[in-house]
């Protein structure tokens, strides 16, 4: 965006933000709720119209902003630069419209409305539920949806308010809060380390069969690091899914790398070399600029952030 746009995106903001101009609500309306459903067919079905009546409106906005907020992209539609600036200004009036709402209701204490918080599948499984918990506990009204995948949410296209990553984010325009750092070993059944000797050390424990993640090398070399002479054949079973390998592993089927507070509770697992150190496993709490903006978002985040000890 050039700086003729980005001024006239600016000057529309300032429109957008006056509540004394004839800003067309139903314009924006329209814009945000394609903007979280990804096409106009989805939008129209959300809000009850036919498809062109969504086309239009959209039409109209960039009409009135010059500028270009969607791009087509397969069956649907991604935000440009500008609609992704735009998008924060709109959901930031939604927002002062709910509260304007509640306060006029006498319920202006509450905090409701749907935040997505996106994790990994060991952690949505293993780490999240007692803090969602808690979160349920302190505020009902507020409608969590969890995404569990290892793929990462983009937060900056509103794909997640809130993610744990195991990672420090490098864009700029994330907010991002170090909680903890775990560690991950590696564990076994007890039946299964005696099938192979009871291994007490690295070159031992070359014996047994290791679960990984995919083809490449970056696990083997990491696993190297540690002292075990390990070679691709050593991986006789390859999956993504960590919830599957972990499945694998308590069937007695090989050896797999776990969180510490996964792996140590389990009774019926066992850390195979309990002194190789443990891989270090940052995580992070990130969120997009909503954060200071949106009182639902700020408390799920503060209360994640209180519950994984950050």
């Amino acid at each position: 965006m050039g700086p003729r746009g980005a001024a006239v995106l600016c000057k529309a903001m300032d429109r957008t933000m006056d509540w004394t101009t004839a800003f067309d609500w139903n314009r924006a309306r329209a814009f945000l709720v394609t903007a979280e459903a990804g096409s106009f067919s989805a939008a129209a079905r959300a809000m009850g119209v036919a498809q062109p009546t969504i086309g239009r409106q959209i039409a109209a906005l960039e009409a009135e902003l010059e500028l270009t907020l969607f791009e087509r992209v397969g069956g649907g539609v991604e935000l440009t630069a500008a609609g992704l600036a735009l998008l924060e200004h709109v959901r930031a009036m939604g927002e002062a419209a709910s509260m304007a709402a509640l306060a006029a209701g006498g319920r202006a204490d509450s905090i409701e409305g749907t935040v997505c918080v996106s994790a990994s599948e060991i952690n949505a499984v293993y780490v999240l539920p007692p803090i969602i918990e808690a979160i349920r506990a302190t505020h009902p009204a507020i409608q969590l949806e969890i995404v569990a995948s290892n793929d990462t949410a983009d937060l900056r296209r509103r794909e997640a308010d809130i993610a744990l990553r195991n990672y420090r984010p490098s864009q700029p325009d994330l907010f991002a809060r170090k909680v903890r750092d775990s560690g991950a070993r590696l564990y076994a059944t007890p039946d299964y380390l005696a099938s192979i000797g009871d291994p007490d050390t690295p070159e031992a424990l070359a014996r047994g069969r290791f679960f990984g993640f995919d083809r490449s090398d970056a696990l083997l070399n990491g696993l190297r690091a540690l002292g075990l002479p390990l070679t691709p054949a050593h991986f006789a079973i390859i999956s993504q899914n960590q919830l599957v390998q972990w499945g694998l592993a308590r069937r007695g089927l090989g050896i797999c790398i776990m969180l510490e507070e996964v792996g140590d509770p389990d009774p019926g697992m066992k850390r195979a070399l309990p002194d190789l150190p443990p891989i270090p496993v940052p995580m992070w709490l990130t969120s997009h600029r909503e954060l200071k903006t949106s009182r639902r978002i700020r408390a799920v985040y503060d209360l994640l952030a209180e519950g994984l000890g950050g």
